[in-house]
């Protein structure tokens, strides 16, 4: 490249030594400037590598346009808020190993990534060696056969006695062997397994882990764990900060095995090291491959940062290979019992780029109104997570949605801890005045009026709060007689507990049934259906006793009655972003509630469309549902902060009456 790409550096300490040493060797960049928390150490490190531009504080390196690419350098918990707040910047990024303290850390980091559309790397340069070249070439070649068993490990000593205050065995610095080196081997493994695969990284199927925590130090002084992936393949990794091992790895295959003496450093911070590959065939004698370089590790990783920048990702490691690491480092601290305070609960209102949890001021939100409710509902509601969440996960995603603009949340008792996980983060944050809240009950086995009370009492306590917004029942039970669900909720709401009310999967009769009743007998009636809605018509039920009103007969109905809905699977859960057509029947779920020859042809509308209009389909579907002539609001069900993202095109799209009315065309 003509000009070289000019690096800052974030943090003062060995490693940032280490990198700073590398760029003298690379062929693509060059120190620009140094931050340090204090100025003084900021002078020390650029008078060492004679860089001239060094600041007392990361934001001055952050708003300096001269510097085209960041490495971060920081303790580990530090991570996420500057690499979050470098992407916002503009700069091109290396974060130093763990990307973040976990998965849902990660997912954010690379959010930020995407939509900034910089180049992130996680910092595990090991992969940018032709050390590593050489492996995967070995492997293609099936150089030792099937891969059978792998065993690496990386760990050093830390002293005779516990030492709390330092970096790697601190937990407030979220110290500990396995998230300071574990990463290392458990990413060569999943590399190896991948390569056995013909893929850049494989995931395991099964973890099996132990670990021993100090308890002076409260993290996992030395800890091991086995990682089985499919086809057979076994890993067996340890790691610690307390105890000494080989540090080497051994790939053992059906027709011999490759031994790597130095996988981590094979040049050695300084450029010095035993970079070389050992080649064991049956009955045949050993092969030693030289890898070494002239250019340092961290020199490889900045030159393949360099040249990755029109991609955004480095292909050594990749996005979802960082991902699916911090999944597996997650997985072992968890059969461990091993979490770090910013995973728990804790009065914080601040996220994890260190800001007030509040909506941004350039938020795309668009909001309508429900009778009774005090505050504008956000037209897109989040749906708060499954029962497979966690409070990791939680605060990242309903941290997002807030400041995506977002303030409605539906919640639901049938949801596992969903309801408990939720109340904590609003306590924690804070946030509850600035917040709709929409509690769900009423689920088999509990779909009676006589279980009202005890449910709401339930989750108001969890929800740490004396009044949810919106009460949902979440089914209807037709055994029991109208009135009886009315009087339940009028005494929830006399009380002061609910503001509005709603039924979901009740049928268009039962509901008029049940506000006639209730207007006749001077009762709050129903505010809200909270029904399927979709472009594509639910052929089957998602699930038992769900119902829909997808059809125009019912659209018709909501739209004289002026009716209030809320619409669950508004994107019939992922049928416009299947990539499968009626040939390919690769989703059940998909193929038993939403395969038709009408929603086909309805899919390819939205295709069409969605090319015209610059965005997704997904996108014109929930437009779609968004753009009815009643009060309509979508609830949404995103895994990850990216797909959340993903949805906000929705609600820029406009439909005209002709396009509603030619996207649900029956065929």
């Amino acid at each position: 490249m003509t000009n070289k790409l000019r690096w800052g550096i974030i943090g003062t300490g060995s490693i940032a030594q280490a990198f700073a040493f590398g760029l003298t060797t690379s062929r693509t960049g060059t120190l620009q400037a140094v931050a340090s928390r204090t100025q003084a150490k900021a002078d020390d490190f650029g008078g060492k590598w004679n860089c001239g531009t060094c600041y007392g504080s990361y934001e001055a390196l952050l708003a300096d346009k001269t510097v085209d690419a960041v490495y971060i350098a920081t303790p580990h918990p530090m991570h996420p808020e500057w690499a979050i707040k470098a992407a916002e910047a503009g700069k091109h990024i290396i974060v130093e190993k763990p990307i973040t303290v976990n998965r849902w850390q990660a997912e954010a980091v690379v959010e930020a990534a995407m939509t900034n559309r910089v180049t992130l790397m996680e910092a595990y340069m090991y992969r940018c060696h032709p050390q590593i070249a050489k492996v995967r070439e070995l492997l293609r070649e099936k150089a030792i056969g099937d891969v059978r068993m792998i065993t690496a490990s990386f760990s050093f000593g830390g002293g005779a006695t516990p030492d709390p205050q330092s970096r790697t065995q601190n937990k407030s610095l979220a110290g500990g062997g396995i998230l300071d080196v574990g990463g290392y081997p458990v990413s060569m493994a999943r590399m190896i397994a991948g390569e056995a695969v013909g893929q850049p990284f494989d995931n395991p199927v099964e973890v099996k882990a132990v670990g021993n925590i100090g308890e002076a130090t409260g993290v996992d002084e030395w800890a091991a764990a086995v990682l089985k992936f499919k086809g057979g393949i076994i890993a067996q990794v340890s790691t610690g900060v307390r105890v000494s091992q080989s540090n080497d790895v051994t790939i053992n295959g059906s027709q011999g095995c490759i031994y790597i003496r130095t996988p981590w450093m094979p040049n050695g911070r300084d450029g010095v090291g035993d970079a070389k590959v050992y080649l064991r065939q049956s009955g045949k004698e050993e092969v030693v491959f030289d890898c070494s370089s002239d250019i340092t590790l961290y020199g490889l990783e900045a030159d393949a940062v360099a040249e990755a920048i029109p991609e955004q990702q480095v292909q050594a490691m990749s996005w979802k290979d960082t991902l699916g690491n911090m999944e597996v480092l997650d997985e072992w601290r968890r059969q461990i019992n091993l979490k770090f305070d910013d995973e728990l609960p804790q009065p914080v209102k601040v996220n994890i780029a260190n800001r007030p949890v509040k909506s941004a001021q350039n938020n795309k939100m668009k909001f309508g109104t429900i009778p009774g409710i005090d505050k504008p509902v956000s037209k897109l509601i989040f749906g708060a997570l499954t029962s497979n969440g966690s409070y990791e996960k939680a605060q990242i995603m309903f941290d997002k949605w807030i400041e995506l603009g977002g303030n409605t949340f539906d919640t639901g008792q049938c949801y596992g801890s969903c309801d408990e996980i939720f109340g904590n983060w609003v306590k924690s944050r804070g946030i509850r005045d600035d917040i709709v809240i929409i509690g769900k009950g009423s689920h088999p086995p509990y779909a009676h009026p006589k279980h009202v009370n005890m449910q709401v009492e339930k989750m108001l306590n969890e929800f740490h709060t004396d009044m949810m917004d919106i009460f949902i029942m979440h089914r209807d039970n037709i055994g029991c007689h109208v009135s009886e669900w009315i009087d339940a909720l009028n005494e929830q709401v006399d009380k002061g507990r609910i503001k509005v009310l709603g039924g979901s999967n009740w049928t268009t009769d039962r509901f008029i049934e049940a506000n006639s009743w209730a207007a006749e007998n001077g009762k709050q009636g129903l505010t809200i259906l909270n029904n399927n809605l979709a472009l594509a018509e639910m052929v089957n039920p998602v699930w038992d006793d769900c119902l829909h009103v997808s059809d125009q007969k019912s659209r018709k109905w909501m739209e004289e009655n002026k009716i209030v809905h809320l619409a669950w699977s508004s994107t019939a859960r992922g049928f416009f972003t299947d990539i499968s057509g009626p040939d390919k029947l690769e989703n059940e779920s998909l193929v038993k509630s939403w395969y038709s020859k009408r929603n086909f042809a309805v899919k390819e509308r939205a295709v069409q469309l969605a090319k015209e209009k610059g965005c997704a389909p997904i996108n014109i579907a929930a437009a779609w549902v968004l753009s009815q002539p009643f009060s309509s609001f979508a609830l949404i069900g995103p895994e990850t902060p990216s797909e959340m993202v993903g949805n906000l095109p929705s609600l820029d799209v406009v439909l005209s009456p002709e396009q509603i009315v030619w996207l649900a065309m029956d065929e």
